[in-house]
């Protein structure tokens, strides 16, 4: 992040800002779809961490992830500390691995478009290493009788719209980086004027 004089430019709060934001209003759009509805928390943030780096993308997801822990109702189903014992928040903890990861292999301009894929689908794969793991634990914990059937119906049915989804943020993101980092760029020469 820059910093001037020791501070965090609005600029940069604003960024995170935004993609809390996003990712608070992507929890409650859900699209009906064959087998599973459409929503694109995923996406938001594979797309902050492509957007605004992997810093930037962390902490953003990291305050969307506290925001909801201390009761406000950023979540699908709410808020609150109990959410920690909802199979589906490890995903919420993955959507902070998601966005650093995409952010470390490609938040920066001037990359190929392949890295940009290659970033979201990692990040697409990070979240659903943390979000798996933690749903299966959290399910057993709750005595969840059939794993399996959890697994496919909460899990493996989701993956293909994720990944798909990661891919076309990839995409977006190629496309949309260099317009943002023009603006970064304008907004820093009006300051040192």
């Amino acid at each position: 992040m820059k910093k001037t004089k020791g501070k965090i430019i609005a600029a940069d709060i604003a960024e995170c800002a935004i993609f809390v934001a996003l990712m608070s209003a992507a929890a409650y759009i859900t699209i009906p779809f064959p087998l599973v509805p459409l929503t694109f928390q995923t996406v938001i943030a594979v797309l902050a961490g492509l957007l605004l780096g992997w810093k930037k993308g962390l902490i953003s997801m990291s305050v969307y992830c506290f925001t909801g822990l201390i009761g406000v109702p950023v979540f699908a189903a709410g808020g609150g500390i109990f959410y920690v014992l909802k199979p589906s928040f490890g995903y919420i903890l993955g959507f902070i691995l998601s966005a650093a990861v995409a952010g470390l292999i490609a938040g920066r301009k001037d990359l190929p478009l392949w890295r940009y894929i290659v970033g979201a689908l990692a990040a697409f794969v990070a979240d659903y290493l943390v979000g798996i793991p933690y749903c299966i634990i959290a399910a057993h914990l709750l005595n969840v009788d059939n794993l399996l059937s959890l697994f496919i119906t909460g899990n493996l049915i989701y993956m293909p719209k994720d990944a798909v989804l990661s891919v076309l943020a990839g995409l977006l993101a190629y496309k949309v980086l260099p317009v943002i980092d023009k603006g970064r760029a304008k907004l820093n020469t009006q300051k040192s004027k």
